[in-house]
């Protein structure tokens, strides 16, 4: 977020000047006049120019995807940030080489970074309703798939010894994903079961 002070004979003369020197246009700024013009005594003496704050307005999707960039940049990360914003949703997605590094084991990694980055989002943007998706390199549609297959294996086991499986524990967004495969299964039912952040998706045989 940039903030720049400007003056001039008029209001707005020093708010084009500041305009100018962001290189925005007036709907993407808040303007703050600090001091009013004045002609001062005869038009000689006293005499005061305007004087203007003009400050930058930052949207949730631009300041997340800096703040993500100072986070990878302190990692010594090189990658490049794609975002975009759907409805109330921030998706944001990086891409580049090593990116081992943001996702961790299972993905834990970038889970804490998700859930620090939507922390973040909801102080800085209290009005906010939404939230924000961090992906690398597309890994949540890669780990939703291999999930999927895991769900419809695990149910042909559980209906083949007529016990119930149940799973390692599991983000409650990973959890969705095998209720989801599963729900209409007919030899199967899930449930969870335990606490955050150990709850764990049960498969039974009907």
């Amino acid at each position: 977020m940039r903030v720049v002070e400007t003056s001039g004979k008029t209001v707005e003369e020093a708010v084009n000047k500041a305009l100018a020197e962001l290189s925005l246009s007036r709907d993407r700024v808040e303007i703050e006049v600090l001091v009013e013009p004045s002609s001062g005594l005869f038009g000689l003496f006293g005499a005061k120019q305007a004087q203007v704050r003009v400050t930058e307005i930052v949207t949730p999707k631009e300041y997340m995807c800096d703040f993500l960039k100072k986070i990878i940049e302190l990692m010594n990360i090189d990658g490049k940030i794609e975002t975009e914003a759907e409805d109330d949703i921030i998706k944001m997605n990086v891409t580049g080489q090593k990116m081992g590094i943001l996702i961790g084991k299972r993905g834990q990694t970038l889970n804490a970074l998700q859930y620090l980055l939507n922390v973040i989002y909801h102080k800085k943007f209290p009005d906010q309703e939404g939230r924000l998706i961090l992906d690398v390199e597309n890994y949540r549609a890669k780990r939703e798939e291999t999930l999927r297959t895991l769900a419809e294996n695990l149910a042909k086991k559980a209906v083949r010894t007529r016990r119930e499986i149940v799973l390692e524990p599991m983000t409650p967004q990973e959890r969705r994903i095998i209720h989801t495969a599963l729900q209409e299964h007919r030899a199967v039912t899930t449930f969870s079961e335990g606490t955050e952040p150990y709850r764990k998706v049960v498969i039974a045989p009907k």
